[in-house]
């Protein structure tokens, strides 16, 4: 299942990557009390999910793209997948998130897991006067 989002930003598209291309920052993902990044696996820990683990298969400042799988969880997942690209836009940025979720019957808990995200990262870019 392919879960996608676009959002646009009044910013520019360095305001969002310095946030998201971050591995380490978790300020933007709402629910997450603790998180941990050792160059390669980003470990979370998420209120009512627990441990996530993350790996980081690419994190590219040039074209503002970080892909990333989740590697362990207590969710059921099979599979997941998923990639940020953050694009220039007249009088902004975009946000295109991109996500390969198996099974089916976790993508309603992505996809909010995703909108809250992207609100509060409207919240921070607002704070920021960006």
């Amino acid at each position: 299942m392919t879960i996608e989002a676009l959002e646009d930003f009044a910013c520019e598209p360095e305001v969002l990557w310095a946030i998201v291309g971050d591995p380490g920052r978790s300020d933007w993902v709402p629910g997450v009390t603790a998180c941990d990044f050792d160059g390669t696996v980003r470990r979370m820990t998420m209120a009512g999910a627990g441990e996530v683990a993350e790996r980081i298969f690419r994190g590219d400042h040039a074209t503002r793209v970080i892909e990333y799988g989740v590697i362990e969880s207590q969710a059921p997942l099979e599979s997941h997948r998923a990639s940020i690209t953050i694009e220039s836009r007249l009088g902004g940025s975009r946000l295109v998130w991109r996500t390969e979720v198996q099974p089916v019957m976790v993508e309603k808990f992505i996809l909010r897991a995703m909108k809250e995200s992207l609100a509060q990262l409207h919240l921070m870019v607002r704070r920021s006067g960006s």
